[in-house]
């Protein structure tokens, strides 16, 4: 009796004892494959921290750390395009923090006032299934999905929602305004795509289950989530169109008014790490944004350094202009078009 009372007492000692762990949060779009990927490396590396993330569209990132700028709940906003990061650095929601590799990183995809730096390369492009689509009838360029085949074919996952995708429309229009001096062109081809999409996401996992079962045969996503997907033996391909594929810099920074800052600054350190980065290639399909990794890149990224061709796109007009472009299309073109 009295050692099963010791047992008793000393499992209701531990049941009681206190975490006493800094708490690390980090807000981030990358997924539960890469959050926890670099939540376990990093408690192994500082097991003093507790990292505890929450997994939002990218959008929704920064509207949650505005809605927040009083009273900061997050530390590291980790992920999403630096356009966004852009948006929130103008807007007061991040400090300036420089890490150690902060040179490895090409000049255009940091802010000049350290406030948010590239961690990886994210190309956007259309994804089709292979089941039900033949890579020779496949799309090989954008223009490819309008042709009427694919009327009430194509899944978008909710732009409004999702920084790859407002990447992707902000990519669309600046084409047009490159090339005509206006939006205008590339407005009508997103009001052609509306009328070729049968539904709008609301997230990619929703996204990727009803492409898998055939609701939908293409779409237009990023290639880290795309092929995880195909790894889990999802029948997805993915097409780099030969006119050019938007390469989203991918970012993290340092919230203002950070709770738990200097923890804050050994996770980002943490994450540009060469072992960090390759091991995030590895496991989840990121491209590093180091230049310096050379032959620590494995071969799939080798292979698609040799196959993408980035579209050249001024970013800086997309964060000044995205906003107000967005706001249009979901006004005047969203759901307007007749394919669903």
């Amino acid at each position: 009796m009295r050692a099963r009372f010791v047992l008793v007492f000393f499992a209701a000692l531990i049941g009681c004892r206190r975490d006493t762990r800094t708490p690390l949060v980090v807000y981030s779009p990358h997924g539960r494959d890469l959050l926890t990927l670099v939540e376990q490396e990093f408690e192994h590396a500082h097991p003093e921290v507790d990292v505890r993330w929450l997994d939002m569209g990218s959008q929704e990132v920064y509207d949650r750390l505005h809605s927040e700028q009083a009273n900061p709940q997050a530390d590291v906003w980790y992920g999403g395009p630096d356009t966004i990061f852009a948006r929130g650095a103008r807007d007061g929601l991040l400090a300036p923090f420089r890490p150690s590799w902060a040179e490895a990183i090409p000049a255009g995809s940091r802010h000049p006032n350290d406030l948010y730096f590239g961690l990886y390369r994210t190309p956007a492009m259309p994804v089709y299934n292979s089941r039900a689509v033949a890579a020779s009838e496949a799309p090989r360029e954008w223009d490819d999905l309008l042709d009427p085949k694919w009327k009430g074919k194509i899944l978008i996952r909710d732009p409004l929602a999702s920084g790859t995708m407002r990447a992707v429309w902000g990519f669309i229009l600046w084409r047009s305004l490159r090339e005509t001096g206006s939006p205008e062109r590339g407005f009508e081809w997103l009001r052609r795509l509306d009328g070729q999409t049968k539904e709008y996401v609301f997230n990619p996992i929703l996204l990727y289950e009803k492409l898998v079962r055939g609701e939908g045969l293409l779409t237009i996503w990023d290639l880290p989530d795309t092929l995880l997907e195909r790894q889990r033996g999802s029948p997805l391909q993915y097409v780099f169109p030969k006119s050019g594929t938007p390469v989203i810099d991918d970012a993290v920074g340092l919230v203002a008014g950070a709770k738990h800052s200097d923890a804050a600054r050994r996770f980002i350190e943490f994450l540009g790490e060469c072992r960090i980065q390759r091991l995030a290639a590895e496991k989840t399909f990121r491209l590093p944004a180091r230049t310096d990794l050379g032959e620590m890149l494995p071969g799939w990224a080798r292979d698609v350094e040799r196959e993408l061709v980035p579209a050249a796109v001024d970013w800086s007009v997309l964060e000044r202009e995205g906003p107000g472009w967005m706001a249009r299309w979901d006004r005047e073109i969203r759901g307007k078009s007749g394919a669903r």
